[in-house]
């Protein structure tokens, strides 16, 4: 019987969360960069991928400009949500934003054809936000996740800059076989679109046109053009309650 790692996850989740900490804070990086590299390489070594020292060279160097996307990030968040008060409430309070950090982070392994720990960072931060982003997914700058519960951006998803998603919505796949593997299967967002809460956007041919807006609770099939406006209407009729008989 093959054994497995499974153990990993609570290296995983430390190193994540210090890989974290020490992106935005100068004690924290120093403090802990000999732990990030010493981990690093071990859960490689564990999962069998060869040239360690490179990859986390090349993702060290990596860092600075990762920190430069989510500081771009940060500001989407306090330029699109009247309930903050000020930047350091978002990188410290915000759940989306801690999920955009750590798929940032993960999406810099997975370039680098590293799968297994990228998952791995993407589970921790989906079971603490409940935000389910595949570190396979391309994600442009000022990137804004407005509560973010339920929300599902599938690997080969394509956001392109200052898009702005809510709760529940899900950029997803249309058919699920092994075979559609090295396939896109999920849907294009471009340019300052906005997405309400639990829409659901799937296939890989589907293209969501710049500028648009896509109303809550719609289910979207079809390519929508540029500058488009895309809601769900349904009959809703409000009465006076009776009064009870007593």
């Amino acid at each position: 019987m093959k054994s497995y790692n499974v153990c990993l996850k609570d290296t995983v989740k430390r190193f994540t969360k210090r890989l974290f900490y020490s992106l935005f804070d100068c004690e924290q990086e120093e403090a802990h960069g000999d732990y990030l590299e010493k981990t690093f390489l071990k859960i490689l070594s564990k999962l069998e991928i060869e040239n360690r020292d490179s990859i986390w060279r090349s993702f060290k160097k990596e860092l600075p400009e990762i920190r430069e996307v989510l500081d771009l990030d940060a500001i989407a968040f306090e330029n699109n949500d009247p309930a903050s008060h000020s930047l350091a409430e978002i990188y410290m309070a915000y759940p989306g934003f801690y999920a955009i950090s750590i798929f940032r982070l993960s999406h810099a392994l997975y370039k680098r054809n590293v799968y297994i720990l990228p998952r791995m960072m993407s589970e921790y931060i989906h079971g603490i936000t409940g935000i389910d982003i595949h570190p396979g997914a391309t994600i442009g700058e000022s990137f804004y996740i407005d509560h973010g519960t339920g929300i599902v951006i599938g690997e080969t998803s394509i956001i392109g800059k200052g898009v702005k998603i809510y709760q529940g919505v899900t950029l997803g796949g249309i058919s699920v076989a092994k075979n559609l593997a090295s396939t896109k299967r999920h849907p294009t967002i471009e340019d300052n679109v906005c997405i309400y809460a639990n829409a659901t956007v799937l296939g890989g041919d589907i293209v969501i046109g710049k500028d648009s807006v896509i109303g809550a609770n719609v289910w979207i099939t079809q390519s929508v053009p540029e500058n488009s406006l895309v809601t769900y209407q349904t009959e809703i009729k409000i009465r006076p309650k009776k009064n009870e008989i007593r």
